[in-house]
């Protein structure tokens, strides 16, 4: 009797908070990750120790994870990922190569380039020479705004002019990247008036995808461009959470 409604619950639950869909048809997943920091011990969400990201990268590598860039998402796929990064910390560029190369998968860092001239509170941020030094077989550079201030209560001209000094400061130091978007702290407009002059304003730029944070799979190819969703991967996850995110993305018992 106890398996009984223990089952039924999870069918509900699943119902109601996994679109069917996605498992009808794998080839139309997309799963986004966001991480941040990489140190060797992690004691904050946003870092995750290197025990654990190889952990994470052993596990994707071994059940065959197809890892990409944006520049590749409409290249349909089952087991579609995307690994994002954050910011541009100096403990990427140490960890991150390696890693990658022995896994062979891929990641994308989101760079606001202000943390890279001014420094970030007192962490350790990449110089442009070391962005500009990663492997593009591993390594994709992205947006993720100049100022890095939270876009939701700013105009669509205010963003607009910092989109455009990210890329115009990347182009200057000779860095490649893609046109794609991380909202800082995953925000922008909702109200839908002012939403959609962002959206206008990103479109006329040129920016092909932007990402919030959201915690759901994505289903791809999308109508959402501007808003698709990343999995926020904590400091302490555990591998078994790592793995529910995957099929899951975040749920609320987490």
């Amino acid at each position: 009797m106890i398996f009984y409604s223990i089952s039924i619950v999870l069918i509900i639950f699943i119902t109601v908070y996994f679109r069917l869909y996605l498992f009808l048809f794998p080839a139309n997943r997309l799963t986004i990750l966001m991480y941040h920091q990489v140190e060797e011990f992690s004691n904050d969400d946003l870092t995750v120790s290197l025990h654990n990201l190889e952990k994470q990268f052993e596990y994707l590598s071994r059940r065959k994870y197809h890892s990409k860039f944006f520049s590749e998402v409409n290249n349909s796929q089952p087991k579609s990922i995307i690994i994002t990064f954050d910011d541009g910390y100096k403990n990427n560029h140490d960890y991150l190569p390696a890693l990658l190369k022995k896994y062979n998968l891929k990641a994308t860092i989101f760079i606001p380039t202000r943390f890279i001239q001014e420094g970030y509170k007192d962490y350790e941020m990449m110089s442009f020479e070391d962005i500009g030094s990663l492997d593009k077989n591993f390594f994709e550079i992205a947006l993720h705004s100049h100022s890095h201030e939270n876009f939701k209560n700013l105009t669509p001209d205010f963003i607009e002019k910092d989109v455009q000094a990210n890329m115009d400061i990347l182009k200057s130091h000779d860095i490649e990247f893609s046109k794609v978007l991380a909202y800082p702290y995953g925000k922008y407009p909702k109200r839908k008036d002012e939403k959609e002059k962002v959206f206008s304003k990103l479109r006329d730029n040129g920016i092909l995808f932007a990402v919030r944070i959201g915690n759901k799979i994505n289903y791809f190819p999308t109508q959402n461009m501007y808003e698709l969703q990343r999995i926020d991967i904590k400091g302490n996850d555990t591998l078994l959470k790592f793995k529910l995110k995957l099929i899951f993305g975040k749920l609320k018992l987490f």
